[in-house]
């Protein structure tokens, strides 16, 4: 057994004269107690109540004392003059030692333990002895204050953002109208209200949950429908500011007496001086003193406010300080600008010569391919003023009696082929015959490829638009794509004498439409081919809105839970679906059959002739 010195004793097996003397000088070599460092228990504090601390350190005092105790008991054990002692006494007297010195030990790791333990509770007092009173402080608080919309000002803003349509059942909320998927309206409003950036007048029959745009100016350029998305949406709204609210003088009737008789005498004396400039206006009591407020550094950032507690889906990206005292996204909106996504070919095409068909005007047709150069004449005669009722879907409830429209531009332009599109197309079996001599065309629009499979664009700008107009648009132009249909097509439809009630036919599907701009031009810029933004708008990462140097508008913009970077996260997703599938694609279609010189060259079919 170890010694509290750290020493072993030697194990005694004789009780010969020798082995009485060899322990006489091992315990003499055992060190004394007192050797042994005890913990510093510091002066002695008086309390005026026992808390666990003084308890803990009288304790320690007794324990120290019993070990004293031991110890004297083992010196005067060691003092014993064993030469005396028959072998029967000394091995009684042996084991009354190593029983008394094994007692010392635990009395020695009782007090460590106790050491230890007494320190960790010193320092968990010490280093939380400010929290009890911290947490009582807060727990002695009350509910949260309500907030008190009155000791704020207000302004009216218009708000710039982008959504995509997928999981919502359009934009606008309709009151009483339970739909499968939520609006983007309801979003909108849920952010606005949880953020308290707007402040509705209670309305009769209506809870704290319903939605309530009672005096918050609130208006909306474009109404989408559901499943369409929208880069370039604007609505107006009032909201909260961080404008102070002017600070009032006092009125006439809070001056005393006194204090008019001294501005007076200070008149007075001023006069008396000759000096010019000097006049105390007493007019002006009553007018509050103007506050130094920017507009846009010192206001709320509203953009980042926002995106924090709206879906991934859905993002702010710019607002406008100042539209104007009267503005109204709907009314001062004078044109809207459409885009509708399209594949070519537009589905999976048919290889050899069972795909090819004779279409209209004597032209060599292949399943899924579209004429693009068919389809930009049949648009070319939807510009202008037009009645588009034969473009529309008619909703009795509004009883809609004016269905002219203007349409100031349309054109079918390449987009980009992809990375990830069905590259299989490409090869000449899936291709329409003669499709290397038109391809040189057709319009690039962002990428520099002349022909072959690819993603295009149908572009659409016009002041307003009738419900499904654009869908509608986009099928009769499929028909002619397809060669089912004469370009001709659309200018019939457009004559209401010719025709006047609308023919049966499927409206393009809605995920690939966009709403891709809103524009509020300048008054007098309405004549223009070409219409500008005039709104000062302000981006996200604009330097306008922050304090410090542009890395701090970087980082606003491109840094971590920025726009750009919940952006990303959302297209990454998408981005790699496209490549798998267009990969798979391409896998199925290489492998398997083979197609013979016979099979490819062979007569087309009739299909599509008339």
């Amino acid at each position: 057994m170890p010694t509290p010195g750290g020493h072993d004793r030697p194990k005694f097996r004789t009780s010969s004269a020798a082995a009485r003397s060899q322990m006489q000088r091992t315990l003499a070599g055992i060190p004394r107690l007192n050797a042994v460092p005890f913990a510093r228990l510091g002066p002695r504090r008086r309390f005026s109540h026992r808390t666990p601390l003084a308890r803990n350190h009288t304790a320690k005092l007794a324990l120290k004392r019993r070990i004293e105790e031991d110890h004297y008991r083992s010196k005067a054990l060691r003092m014993t003059d064993f030469a005396g002692l028959t072998d029967d006494e000394f091995v009684a007297r042996r084991a009354e030692i190593e029983q008394r010195l094994a007692r010392v030990s635990e009395l020695e790791a009782k007090l460590a333990l106790q050491n230890a333990s007494a320190t960790a509770a010193a320092v968990a007092t010490t280093t939380t002895a400010a929290e009890p009173a911290k947490t009582g402080f807060k727990k002695q608080r009350g509910p949260p204050k309500a907030f008190d919309p009155s000791k704020y000002t207000t302004r009216l803003i218009a708000l710039k953002f982008a959504y995509l349509g997928g999981r919502y059942n359009g934009f606008e909320h309709h009151a009483n109208n339970t739909t499968p998927l939520p609006t983007i309206e309801e979003e909108l409003w849920k952010a606005l209200k949880k953020t308290r950036l707007i402040i509705p007048t209670p309305k009769p029959g209506l809870g704290e949950d319903d939605i309530n745009w009672e005096g918050c100016d609130y208006s909306k350029c474009g109404r989408t429908d559901r499943g369409v998305s929208a880069f370039g949406q604007v609505i107006g709204i009032r909201v909260r500011s961080n404008r102070p609210k002017p600070k009032a003088r006092p009125t006439r009737e809070d001056v005393d007496s006194a204090e008019v008789g001294a501005v007076a005498s200070e008149a007075a004396e001023a006069r008396a001086d000759g000096l010019e400039g000097e006049d105390v206006e007493m007019g002006g009591a009553d007018a509050p003193e103007e506050v130094s407020f920017d507009d846009i550094k010192d206001e709320m950032p509203y953009v980042s406010i926002l995106n924090r507690v709206l879906p991934e889906d859905i993002r702010v990206y710019a607002w406008c300080p100042n539209p104007g005292p009267d503005f109204s996204a709907r009314f001062n909106c004078r044109e809207r600008r459409y885009k509708y996504f399209f594949t070519q070919p537009a589905f999976a095409p048919m290889p050899g010569a069972s795909g090819c068909y004779a279409g209209l005007n004597g032209k060599t047709m292949r399943e899924g391919w579209l004429d693009i150069e068919a389809m930009r004449e049949a648009a070319s005669y939807l510009v202008g003023l037009n009645d588009f009722r034969n473009f529309c879907k008619v909703d009795p409830a509004k009883q809609i009696t004016n269905f002219q429209r203007r349409i100031t531009h349309t054109s079918i332009d390449r987009w980009n082929t992809g990375s990830g599109f069905a590259s299989y197309t490409k090869d000449e079996m899936f291709q329409i015959p003669e499709l290397e001599g038109s391809a040189d065309k057709e319009r690039i629009v962002g990428a520099p490829e002349l022909s072959g499979p690819g993603l295009f664009t149908f572009c659409l700008h016009g002041s307003a638009f009738l419900w499904h107009q654009v869908r509608h648009i986009v099928a009769i132009l499929f028909l002619v794509g397809q060669g089912l249909e004469p370009p001709t097509i659309v200018r019939d439809l457009l004559d209401i004498e010719k025709n006047p009630t609308k023919p049966k036919y499927e409206m393009a599907t809605d995920t690939p439409l966009v709403l891709w701009d809103c524009i509020f031009p300048k008054e007098g810029d309405e004549s223009k081919e070409v219409m500008e933004d005039a709104l000062d708008w302000v981006w996200v990462g604009d330097e306008r809105g922050l304090p410090g140097s542009k890395a701090a508008g970087l980082e606003e913009k491109f840094g971590h839970n920025s726009v750009m970077a919940d952006l990303w996260t959302v297209w990454h997703k998408r981005r790699i679906d496209e490549a798998l599938s267009g990969s798979l694609l391409d896998l199925v279609a290489s492998q398997g059959l083979k197609f013979s010189e016979e099979q490819l060259k062979g007569p087309p079919s009739t299909k599509g002739q008339r």
